[in-house]
C-alpha cells in the first residue's frame, strides 16, 4: 500500500513543527515560596578580591563600625551596582557577606572586596571569579544617605550619579506602571 506524496511530506511537516514549538516552550519556574525567596538572585562568575584590616582604611567599614569576619563578614563594593546592606553567599564556599564598605578601585567595577581577618587569607583568596547568591538586596536610599555627606571625592560623586541614575529611572518605570487608563469620555451629542 503506498501513500499519495501529500501524506509522504505532511507527516514530517506536523512532526518538526511540533518538535520545534516544544523547544520553543518556556520552562515553568516555580514560584518562590516566601518574599525572600523571590529577593534571591544567582549571579555567575563575579570577579572579588579581598582585603584586610591592615589595608587603607583600617580595621573600621565605610558605616564607622568594626569590619566583621564573623558568620556574616563585611564586604566593600560600588554601591551603586551592590548597594549598601546586600547581603550575598559565596556558592562554592558558603560564606556568607553583607555590603558595609566601599573602595575607590571598586567604583565603575562589579567587582566585589571580601574582608578576611588576616594578610594570610587575603593572599590565598587573590583574585576569584565566583558564583554568588544575593540573599537580600540592599538600600540604594541607605547608600545615598551614607555617601550625601562624602560627596567632594570624586569617586563617591560617582557612586551617587549612579544610584540617582538607578532611582529616577525606578520611579519612572513605577509611575507609568500605576499610571491609570484614561477613561473614554461618555459623548453628550444624541442621534436625532
Amino acid at each position: 500500500m503506498q501513500m499519495p506524496k501529500c501524506l509522504n511530506l505532511t507527516l514530517p511537516v506536523v512532526v518538526g513543527c511540533f518538535l520545534v514549538s516544544c523547544a520553543e516552550q518556556p520552562a515553568i519556574q516555580p514560584r518562590p515560596a516566601t518574599a525572600a525567596a523571590a529577593n534571591r538572585r544567582h549571579m555567575q562568575k563575579v570577579r572579588t578580591t579581598a582585603y584586610t584590616r591592615s589595608e587603607s582604611g583600617g580595621g573600621h567599614n565605610a558605616l564607622g563600625t568594626y569590619l566583621s569576619g564573623r558568620h556574616v563578614m563585611s564586604a566593600a563594593s560600588d554601591w551603586s551596582r551592590f548597594p549598601l546592606g546586600t547581603r550575598f553567599r559565596v556558592v562554592d564556599t558558603k560564606e556568607e557577606y553583607i555590603i558595609d564598605d566601599y573602595g575607590t578601585a571598586l567604583v565603575g567595577t562589579n567587582t566585589i572586596d571580601l574582608y578576611k581577618p588576616s594578610r594570610l587569607e587575603m593572599k590565598r583568596w587573590g583574585v576569584r571569579n565566583v558564583d554568588i547568591d544575593i540573599l537580600e538586596w540592599g538600600s540604594e536610599a541607605e547608600s545615598l544617605k551614607i555617601l550625601g555627606p562624602r560627596g567632594k571625592h570624586r569617586c563617591v560623586r560617582q557612586m551617587i550619579a549612579g544610584l540617582q541614575k538607578k532611582t529616577t529611572t525606578a520611579s519612572a518605570v513605577a509611575k507609568l506602571q500605576k499610571k491609570p487608563a484614561v477613561p473614554a469620555q461618555a459623548s453628550n451629542s444624541t442621534l436625532d
